[in-house]
C-alpha cells in the first residue's frame, strides 16, 4: 500500500506542476544569503564511551573490559575540546519555476566524514525546493524523513538525542501536500553519509543492489502552538550478491519502522515527545540491525530476520534570554520474531537497553551563546540469546560534562 500511493503522489505531482506552471514575472529577483556559526565544546566523561569525532558525537558508554587484575580498562575520564560543528550555510532564491517559489540550501561544516578526516569540510545539506501554495517538492541532501525538523531534542550535545532519536542526511526526492491544518509528506531516499550494516562492513551497496529506495509517509497536524503526527518508514536492504559458497543470491532483508511524536507550546515553555518502533534502524544511529536466520548447506543462501528496538523520550525547555532544559530517553532490544543462527548486523547487538538523563541551561545575549550541560547515561550489556533478546546484564554508567560557546552570524 506505501508503494502504491507514492506512485499515485508522484502522478499527481506531474499533474499538479503542468497545471500550476506559470511564467516568470519581472519582480521575480535572485538573491542569496550567507549565514552560519562558530561553535566549541568541551567536554569530560567519566569512562570511555561508543562514540565518533574523538567522542564529540556520543552514543552510550563503553561495556567493562577487564585485565589481568580484574580492573576495568574502559573506567578511565577523557577530556576534550572541539570546533568542528563550526557551520556555514548558503541559501539562494532565484525567478518562479512552474509556477513555484525557488530555493536552494547548500550547508556544510567541519565535522569531517571520519575519524581520520576530522576538522574537514562535510556536506550536511544540499537540496533546491520548489513551493507552491499548499505543495512543496524537496529534492537533495535533506533531512531523513524520520528526523521530525519541528519536534527534535533542543540538548546540547551534537548526539541531539541519539540513539534514541533517529538521526540522519540522505539524498531524497520529498514532496509535502498542505491541507489546512494536515501536512502530509511523502519521502523516496537513498543512502550516503549514513549507510547501513552487512557482510562488508557499513555501506550504501546493499540499499542500492535492493533497487528500492527508503520510502516514507509522515502526516501530521500544525498549529502554532500545537504538534502531532506520525510517521510510517520502509527499508529493504540486499546483503549479498554472492554467497561463501559462490552461487549468486539476491535475498533482500526488509524492514518497517513506526512513531509517534507531539510538542506542545505555551508562551516560553516548550515540551516535546517522541516514540519510536523500529527494524534495522542503524543507519539512523539506533540500536538495532538484522542477523542471518537461516543457511542453505548446499548454496549457502542466506534468509534473514530485522531486529527490532523501540525507544521514547521526551525534551523540556523554558525561558529565553536564559533557557532551562531536560531531557530523557530510554530505548530497548526487542530481538529478533526468528531464531538467530549466523552473522548479526547490528548496533549494540549486546546492550538490552540504554537510558539518558541531561539537564541543560543557556544564555544568550546578542549573537553570542554560552551553554552548559549534565549528561548522565547508562546502558545495560549481557548476552543475547538465540533471538536477539540480551540476558545477565551489567548496568554501565557514563556522566558527560559539557561547556559550549557559539557566535551566530
Amino acid at each position: 500500500m506505501l508503494k502504491s500511493s507514492f506512485v499515485l503522489i508522484f502522478f499527481f505531482l506531474a499533474a499538479n506542476l503542468l497545471a500550476q506552471e506559470k511564467s516568470t514575472t519581472p519582480e521575480d529577483e535572485f538573491g542569496i544569503n550567507f549565514k552560519g556559526f562558530v561553535k566549541t565544546d568541551i567536554m569530560i566523561d567519566s569512562r570511555q564511551t561508543v562514540s565518533a569525532r574523538e567522542g564529540h558525537l556520543l552514543l552510550y558508554p563503553q561495556p567493562e573490559v577487564l585485565d589481568a587484575n580484574n580492573e576495568d580498562i574502559n573506567d578511565k575520564a577523557n577530556l576534550n575540546m572541539l570546533s568542528i560543528q563550526t557551520r556555514l550555510t548558503v541559501s539562494a532564491t532565484g525567478p518562479r519555476a512552474f509556477g513555484a517559489k525557488t530555493a536552494a540550501v547548500v550547508e556544510g561544516a567541519f565535522f569531517g566524514h571520519s575519524d581520520g578526516d576530522i576538522n574537514g569540510l562535510r556536506l550536511r545539506h544540499a537540496f533546491l525546493k520548489l513551493a507552491w501554495e499548499n505543495s512543496t517538492l524537496i529534492v537533495g541532501q535533506y533531512w531523513h524523513p524520520m528526523f521530525i525538523t519541528d519536534v527534535f531534542p533542543g540538548v546540547i550535545s551534537f548526539n541531539t538525542g541519539m540513539p534514541f532519536q533517529p538521526f540522519s542526511r540522505n539524498p531524497q526526492i520529498r514532496f509535502i501536500q498542505q491541507i489546512q491544518t494536515l501536512e502530509l509528506t511523502l519521502t523516496a531516499a537513498s543512502q550516503r553519509d549514513f549507510s547501513s550494516m552487512g557482510p562488508a562492513g557499513t555501506s550504501s551497496i546493499y540499499l542500492r543492489n535492493s533497487v528500492i529506495p527508503i520510502l516514507d509517509l509522515n502526516l501530521k497536524h500544525k498549529t502554532q502552538n500545537f504538534v502531532v503526527g506520525a510517521g510510517i518508514n520502509y527499508k529493504a536492504l540486499t546483503p549479498r550478491l554472492i554467497t561463501l559458497n559462490n552461487y549468486k543470491t539476491d535475498k533482500t532483508i526488509n524492514a518497517i519502522s513506526t512513531m509517534g511524536f507531539a510538542k506542545f507550546v505555551l508562551d516560553d515553555f516548550i515540551l516535546k515527545l517522541e516514540a519510536v518502533y523500529g527494524q534495522n534502524n542503524t543507519d539512523l544511529l539506533m540500536l538495532g540491525g538484522y542477523a542471518v536466520k537461516s543457511t542453505d548447506i548446499i548454496t549457502g543462501i542466506e534468509e534473514y530476520t530485522a531486529i527490532k528496538v523501540f525507544s521514547a523520550w521526551t525534551d523540556l525547555s523554558f525561558g529565553k534570554t536564559v533557557n532551562f532544559g531536560l531531557f530523557a530517553g530510554i530505548t530497548k532490544n526487542l530481538g529478533s520474531d526468528d531464531a538467530i543462527t549466523g552473522a548479526v548486523y547490528a548496533r549494540g547487538a549486546n546492550i538490552e537497553s540504554v537510558f539518558r538523563v541531561s539537564p541543560r541551561v543557556s544564555y544568550k545575549t546578542g549573537n553570542t551563546q554560552f551553554a552548559g550541560e549534565i549528561e548522565y547515561t547508562s546502558a545495560k550489556y549481557g548476552t543475547p540469546d538465540n533471538f536477539g533478546k540480551v540476558n545477565n546484564t551489567t548496568d554501565v554508567s557514563n556522566l558527560r560534562l559539557l561547556l559550549a560557546a557559539y557566535l551566530y552570524f
